[in-house]
């Protein structure tokens, strides 16, 4: 089959690799129909995540048809259409059972590695690093789903793929995203960017209830796509403004009531602790540049909140645990607990409440990946999101 592979720092490839088969009775072999490029692919991309392999398949979000099940999945038959979701979980750990799904026990068979780094592993993820468990991912012509019994959810073959595959990873993690900042009425939000899961985070923010919110980044075509796809949304550009007095301004005085960290280890800036962490990062004295979190935290509100659904992997510099502290913050973060969201997200795309859709900006062959990853790299304003078919 093809599929599109990993060989080092800003280097993919369409390669033909061996079809995945079935290798436990919990496992199903997924046809891809729809899969796509997220941002924190763009981490494995930019040599930022530790662990990757040359040859390793790339891709969490995908969905397809069932094509072969093994004997203990009876939950699924041959030519269901389902989306998977990007966190692989057993259904039966500890964490599972408390609806944690991403920290489950014992879908990553490899642990090692993220218990020296961070004290415990989390579940395994499809195509993203050996200490993610080294599964491979789904930007590929079939995929091997462990836990089968378990993850994909089937989805109606009357509702298109584009309007679903995003049931896999960032609808959910923008959903937790606005959940985990337990919005009351009359909230302000505050967003620190408007890529595709801040923009699934506005969107979530307004379904749970917050009366505005304010969404912070540089890129014209994004900023234009939140004002234009929902009402009560201010919006910031950071090379115009400074960001905490206008957010002051917005609210009051106050400040917003959560700020929501949707950029995550690779963030963007002009300020000094911005070119400071680019210069860190550039000779290896820092792993992530957390310039957007440290700039949530001095904007919350006290007694405020900041959540990260943005991805971090390593080690934080100039990190204000000061205002965090003399504030009062409560942070909330994490992979996303996929299998919570799955069946009431799918319900508000079938009931016509959004179409999830509306974040693509290109749709490509699985062949012309290597296109898409340089260009999603580098050509952020216009390369929004792509989907790819094989």
């Amino acid at each position: 089959m093809k599929a599109v592979c990993w060989y080092g720092k800003h280097d993919v490839r369409v390669d033909t690799v061996p079809d995945p088969s079935i290798l436990n009775s919990r496992d199903a072999i997924i046809k891809i129909t729809t899969t796509a490029i997220c941002g924190s692919d763009l981490h494995l991309y930019n040599g930022y995540i530790p662990t990757m392999e040359a040859g390793d398949i790339l891709g969490h979000e995908f969905m397809g048809e069932v094509v072969e099940t093994g004997s203990s999945v009876t939950n699924l038959k041959k030519g269901d259409k389902v989306v998977v979701p990007f966190t692989i979980a057993c259904g039966n750990c500890f964490y599972c059972k408390k609806d944690l799904w991403s920290a489950c026990d014992n879908s990553n068979p490899k642990p090692e590695a993220s218990e020296t780094l961070y004290g415990f592993a989390g579940s395994g993820l499809f195509g993203y690093s050996h200490m993610m468990g080294g599964f491979a991912g789904g930007q590929a012509e079939y995929v091997r789903v462990p836990f089968a019994d378990v993850g994909p959810i089937k989805v109606p073959n009357s509702i298109e793929d584009e309007k679903v595959v995003f049931l896999s990873d960032i609808f959910p993690t923008g959903y937790q995203a606005a959940e985990n900042c337990n919005i009351q009425e009359g909230d302000t939000v505050a967003i620190w960017g408007a890529g595709p899961v801040g923009q699934f985070a506005i969107k979530s923010a307004f379904m749970l209830g917050a009366e505005k919110v304010v969404v912070i980044d540089h890129y014209s075509d994004r900023l234009e796509l939140a004002r234009a796809e929902n009402e009560n949304v201010e919006t910031i550009n950071f090379d115009d403004k400074e960001v905490y007095d206008k957010l002051l301004d917005l609210t009051g005085g106050r400040g917003p009531d959560s700020c929501i960290d949707a950029v995550g280890l690779e963030s963007h800036g002009t300020s000094v602790d911005s070119l400071l962490d680019y210069a860190k990062a550039a000779v290896f004295l820092a792993t992530d540049r957390p310039h957007a979190l440290r700039q949530a935290i001095y904007c919350c509100r006290k007694g405020g909140t900041v959540s990260i659904p943005g991805v971090y992997g390593g080690f934080l510099d100039k990190f204000p645990m000061g205002a965090a502290f003399g504030k009062g913050l409560t942070f909330k973060m994490g992979q996303t607990n996929m299998h919570k969201y799955l069946r009431p997200l799918l319900d508000s795309i079938e009931e016509g409440r959004i179409d999830p859709s509306f974040v693509i900006s290109h749709r490509l062959k699985l062949s012309e990946a290597p296109t898409a990853y340089d260009q999603f790299n580098t050509q952020k304003d216009t390369w929004r999101k792509v989907v790819l078919k094989p």
